[in-house]
Parts: C-alpha cells; sequence; structure tokens
C-alpha cells in the first residue's frame, strides 16, 4: 500500500517499510493505466489492462473501468487492508472507540483523468503559495498534502455478496464521488453549521463516520472514504463562517483544532484537492 503521504502525520505509515516510499512512487501508487495501445480488430488502439476487452473511443474506455473495475476489494489478511485498518483505528478518539467497526475495505483505482486533475490542482497550489510574501514551506513542497477521512453513505449493494461495481444512482455518495469527483453535494452536512463552506474531511475515522449523513437514505449504510487532500493554505477556525467570505489567498478553512495543534476538522475549498484512495465499509 503506497497512497499515504509522503510526510503522513500517521507514524505508523513511516515506520511500515510497505507504506514508505519516495514522493514518486506515492504519487503514482493509486494510478491505474487505463489504457495501453493494441493493435486488435476494429479496436481503435485501446483495451481495457484488466480484461482486455476492446473500445474504439477513450471515453467508451473510462465508462467501463469506472463501472467494472473502479474499485478492488482487498480482503482479510491482505497487508494493504491491515495498513487501512491501522489507520482507521489507531486515528479514533477514546470516545469514539466503539463507533467504527469495519466489514470491507475496496482499493479505489481513479481513472487518468481524476489523477491528471489532482496533480494540477497541487502544482496550482504551489504556484499561488511560491508568489506569498510569507512563504509556506510545505505548500510549496507538496501543496501540503495529508490524509484525511470523509464520510459518505452507500446506498447500492457495493460490498454486498462481493459485489465490486459502481453504481450510477445519484444517491448513492460514494459512487457518485468516485464516478464524478467531489463536488459541492458531497460537502458537509447542515447539521454542522458549516454546510456549503467546502468538502469535510477529518482525522480521526470516528467524526467522519458520524458525519455521514443518513437524512435523506436513513436505510442507506455509512462508509469511510480515506483520502490524500491538498489542504494548501488553512485558515484557523472562525466562529461566524461568513468572516470567511471573500478572503483571498486560502485553500482550506480548519474547523476545529486539537490539543497538539492538529487539525480534527478540515474544509477543502475545491473539489479537486481530494483523491480518494480507500472505501472503508462499516458494520451498522
Amino acid at each position: 500500500m503506497r497512497c499515504t503521504p509522503p510526510r503522513s502525520p500517521n507514524p505508523l505509515l513511516d515506520r511500515d517499510g510497505a507504506a514508505a516510499t519516495t514522493a514518486t512512487a506515492h504519487r503514482a501508487s493509486c494510478e491505474v493505466d487505463a489504457a495501453k495501445t493494441g493493435g486488435g480488430k476494429g479496436s481503435g488502439g485501446l483495451s481495457c489492462h484488466r480484461c482486455a476487452e476492446q473500445f474504439g473511443k477513450w471515453e467508451a474506455l473510462e465508462a467501463h473501468h469506472l463501472s467494472k473495475h473502479a474499485v478492488t476489494e482487498l480482503v482479510e489478511g491482505d497487508s494493504s487492508r491491515k495498513i487501512v485498518e491501522i489507520i482507521c483505528r489507531t486515528s479514533l478518539l477514546k470516545s469514539e472507540s466503539s463507533c467504527v467497526r469495519i466489514e470491507r475495505v475496496f482499493k479505489v483505482h481513479n481513472t487518468q483523468r481524476t489523477l491528471a486533475r489532482f496533480e494540477e490542482y497541487r502544482e496550482a497550489v504551489k504556484l499561488k503559495a511560491s508568489k506569498l510574501a510569507k512563504k509556506h514551506p510545505r505548500c510549496l513542497a507538496d501543496g501540503n498534502e495529508l490524509l484525511r477521512f470523509h464520510g459518505a453513505t452507500l446506498a447500492c449493494a457495493l460490498g454486498s455478496a462481493g459485489a465490486s461495481s459502481l453504481c450510477a444512482s445519484d444517491k448513492c455518495a460514494v459512487c457518485r464521488i468516485i464516478r464524478h469527483g467531489f463536488s459541492s453535494s458531497s460537502s458537509s452536512s447542515k447539521k454542522d453549521g458549516k454546510a456549503g463552506v467546502g468538502v469535510f474531511t477529518t482525522s480521526t475515522s470516528g467524526r467522519a463516520f458520524e458525519s455521514a449523513d443518513q437524512q435523506d437514505d436513513p436505510a442507506a449504510r455509512r462508509a469511510l472514504l480515506v483520502c490524500r487532500v491538498i489542504a494548501g493554505r488553512v485558515h484557523k477556525p472562525l466562529e461566524n463562517v461568513r468572516e470567511f467570505v471573500g478572503q483571498a489567498g486560502f485553500d482550506s478553512l480548519a474547523g476545529k483544532v486539537g490539543p497538539y495543534a492538529n487539525i480534527e476538522e478540515l474544509y477543502l475549498l475545491n473539489p479537486r484537492a481530494l483523491l480518494p484512495c480507500f472505501v472503508v465499509i462499516c458494520k451498522p
């Protein structure tokens, strides 16, 4: 498993040889070669690297990938799954220790389009940081990349009876995010008082699990998305979020800061700042 930040705040990732890699390997870790050039009959030179099915257009190949190969289940005992479980459990606060019970874990195979969009945003943040009078080393180095959790609902059969295909329903937040990326519709719920500010992420799996909004579908299951995020320049917490509107130069807003200056809640202002890497389906 190599999709954790080069300078992750989680010391477990730095101690584990399977998780510690160079920045180059890190950025390529979640990449899936969506196509390879081939000479298939009438294929137009595009074939799926997973099942070898032939396609004439890139769009058709991408749609096929999202429907059939966007996620892969990590079975119990898999080294990557063990690390994901450790990340989820060690991030829990004592008050959250019993609220997250892991049922299944899926690795996300993002399309080249999604990866390119994420890296383009990183470069934009770095460029903006280089023009500031006060330099921010992390922003200049990698856009201030962090590992965060996002809670979302699951309205389809993903993970049930071996199902590993994404659905096309807009009501299924997990599949919608993997297919189309994050958006204002995947932002924080209204109950936290900051709806519409940005995409809500947490440093603890328990808080993310609790934030998954089941108002539209009480029967929906809840899941955690383990994401790489480009936090960029972070604004300190504000009691009145309206004060933040119109302030330029910031890429995210801290919602809550812990006792050791750890940002427990973070709102990403641009949906392109998030890249989902794993889906952790939780037991009811």
